[in-house]
């Protein structure tokens, strides 16, 4: 894979609490320069990541996180955090799955939950993906769990928050593949910090990945095995 194909695939991520406003422009220039597939911020640096885009004549789309990172916020909450976002300048919201819920048996609510956030991003021509937080399900909740995004019309389903007891999988990307359709997205998130993870998780099924070291992990695919680190980023 070409480092042009890799970078369109990654999702250029920064989402700590303590990420500066000066890193959030960074990120959008590297994210320039390299094409990726989107930049992931939180919701307070959604205007100024899409500003930072447009100066640079950059048609980057800005992602932005929903019920972020335990996804136990009430759907209202849910949707006017989505509205806000699109209002801002986002066009990719990435939503965290109320586990809890599922886990108690209350699918409906959980698919409720779902539909009424894509509702929003859709109206606006966002696309909506769904994070599972696959660390925290047995294979049959995750499985139940895409068959949810699929009846609430996801766009794409999503493994973790990178913020839990753990991150994505080979396994779990596997997976959540098969239990959903070939036009439905599936990212890998979480843990993905060099070339080999990333093209790992692409060969079992992963559509998009979502990294914070993406720098590097491009830079490898030109310099496999080891990679270019002379401009990694920060993991922040």
């Amino acid at each position: 894979m070409t480092q042009s194909q890799l970078s369109q695939l990654i999702d250029h991520t920064a989402l700590k609490p303590e990420t500066t406003a000066a890193q959030i422009v960074q990120l959008c220039t590297q994210a320039a320069t390299y094409r990726f597939a989107s930049v992931c911020v939180m919701p307070f640096w959604v205007r100024l990541a899409a500003t930072t885009l447009k100066e640079l004549g950059a048609s980057v789309p800005v992602c932005t996180v929903i019920g972020f990172p335990n996804g136990a916020h009430a759907t209202t909450v849910k949707v006017a955090e989505a509205i806000a976002a699109v209002n801002d300048g986002a066009t990719e919201l990435d939503m965290v799955m109320n586990a809890g819920a599922l886990k108690s048996g209350q699918h409906d609510v959980v698919r409720a939950d779902i539909a009424q956030v894509a509702a929003v991003a859709h109206q606006h021509g966002a696309i909506l993906k769904v994070i599972l937080e696959t660390s925290l399900l047995t294979d049959a909740e995750k499985r139940h769990a895409c068959q949810i995004c699929v009846a609430a019309n996801a766009d794409f389903v999503k493994t973790s928050t990178g913020f839990s007891s753990g991150g994505a999988t080979v396994e779990d990307v596997r997976l959540m593949r098969e239990s959903v359709p070939e036009t439905m997205g599936v990212k890998a998130s979480g843990g993905i910090r060099d070339y080999a993870t990333a093209m790992a998780m692409i060969e079992a099924g992963a559509t998009r990945i979502g990294a914070s070291a993406s720098v590097a992990i491009v830079h490898a695919a030109v310099y496999a095995p080891q990679g270019d680190q002379s401009n990694q980023l920060i993991d922040y």
